[in-house]
């Protein structure tokens, strides 16, 4: 990538979109060529490809001055000009589809700063996005569409028609064509951007997906029911989808009930769904209130590697909301975070959620019987993470200044290994504070003892 002082030019060339758009057309061609029963979106995508290209070879045959733009505004992953910034938890801004495909082929680091993502909300960087339009606009430049804008423009009368068929089929008595459309609208959601937001602008859609997902027997119908859940999950990545799906009757209880009672990969992708649902404040309230945190919990215990992440990225983003904190708490969440820190599984995002429940009063006498001073010291004393010995110190602190008779564990403590006056030392600045705040208590007992 070139450079000129704080600035660097845009990548790909035109040379490599043309390679790449080249290509698709062959593959496109080849798929129209050799198939007897071609599906009618590919002569549609083949059309788009081929005008694509027509577009680039025209734009290279001007004589344009090469642009140049600032680093700011390109995306740390791809080096592009960034269409839909968006913030994610360590304040890094990324192109929201590249740091999508970060996240969903299981990454929960920050690319640039490799910290451990708190939580996998993507916030919108809308003074990013705001000064690349009037960038664009100074130097003649094309702003880049939105991920949003592009996703309706490339929906195709093909896909349409695609669509039309399988709501059909979902709708039939068949249970063979049933599971045939399901298993075809799971993997179209996946691989197709533009079909989500197809199935989302499409009224009857989401709600024949919900009829069909409350139909399916328990006992007989796990495939079905898997796949109508997993494309429910696959729909709320559009961000437009997360409200229309939340606001479709019984759409939430269900994902829910999938969530208690499905196989384990159905649990694990309706506790994902519920995480993308939540990433709307409005839906968080919602989602506690219908009785999801104690199913998620549940999962946290029970589940698998992916299904305990799935439920630890859910608890996490309802727990922003206050009221859910005092349901997370009835419903056993201290024991259940406790015990999974102990077998040393999603330490980070436990430790993010304990913090967070370290508000309720309740929580903090649970954390105090169950032994959670012993175990934060622990983490203190030995772990390398920066953000999990600061969370350890803030838990800590809250623990003590709840139940002073605490203090004498950790006097004992630090006695011991001078864990926390170390931790005063080279933690991170909000950590030192606590760790200070509590040796000069530890002081005071000991002065009066």
């Amino acid at each position: 990538m070139a450079k000129s002082g704080s600035t660097e030019t845009v990548g790909p060339s035109a040379v490599a979109r043309a390679t790449e758009l080249k290509r698709e057309l062959r593959r496109l061609a080849k798929e129209i060529a050799e198939e007897e029963k071609c599906p009618v979106e590919a002569f549609d995508q083949a059309a788009k490809t081929l005008s694509d290209l027509k577009d680039l070879r025209f734009r290279s045959q001007q004589k344009i001055e090469p642009a140049y733009v600032p680093v700011h505004f390109l995306c740390p992953i791809s080096a592009e000009l960034m269409r839909d910034p968006v913030i994610v938890a360590t304040g890094q801004t990324y192109e929201r589809r590249f740091i999508q495909k970060w996240l969903d082929d299981g990454n929960r680091t920050c690319p640039q700063t490799k910290q451990v993502l708190s939580h996998l909300i993507l916030t919108p960087n809308i003074l990013v996005r705001n000064m690349i339009s009037q960038w664009c606009e100074k130097h003649g430049v094309e702003a880049p569409k939105s991920t949003q804008d592009s996703y309706e423009e490339g929906i195709t009368q093909g896909e349409r028609a695609k669509l039309d068929s399988l709501l059909e089929k979902i709708s039939v008595p068949s249970v063979k064509e049933q599971k045939q459309a399901a298993k075809e609208l799971r993997s179209l959601t996946k691989r197709v951007r533009s079909f989500r937001a197809l199935i989302g602008e499409t009224p009857e859609a989401v709600p024949k997906l919900v009829t069909l997902l409350s139909r399916c027997n328990l006992n007989s119908e796990h495939e079905i029911r898997e796949d109508i859940v997993t494309t429910i999950l696959n729909l709320t990545i559009h961000d437009s989808n997360k409200r229309i799906v939340a606001e479709t009757p019984n759409a939430i209880p269900l994902l829910i009930n999938a969530l208690e009672n499905g196989r384990m990969e159905t649990r694990s992708n309706a506790a994902a769904a519920l995480f993308s649902l939540s990433a709307l404040d409005c839906n968080k309230t919602l989602i506690g209130e219908l009785g999801a945190l104690g199913p998620l919990f549940d999962l946290l215990e029970q589940g698998n590697t992916i299904a305990k992440k799935d439920a630890a990225s859910a608890i996490f983003n309802l727990c922003i909301v206050n009221e859910n904190r005092a349901r997370a708490v009835k419903e056993g969440a201290v024991g259940v975070i406790l015990k999974t820190i102990k077998e040393d599984l999603l330490v980070d995002e436990l430790l993010a959620i304990l913090a967070m429940l370290a508000s309720n009063e309740e929580a903090l006498e649970e954390m105090g019987r169950c032994g959670a001073v012993a175990l934060l010291l622990g983490i203190i004393r030995e772990s390398t993470s920066g953000r999990n010995r600061e969370n350890s110190a803030a838990i800590l602190y809250s623990i003590c200044m709840n139940d002073r008779t605490k203090l004498r564990e950790v006097k004992e403590e630090e006695y011991a290994n001078r864990t926390l006056s170390r931790l005063a030392q080279n933690g991170t600045s909000r950590a030192q504070r606590k760790a200070t705040s509590i040796l000069e208590r530890v002081r005071r007992i000991t002065y009066t003892a």
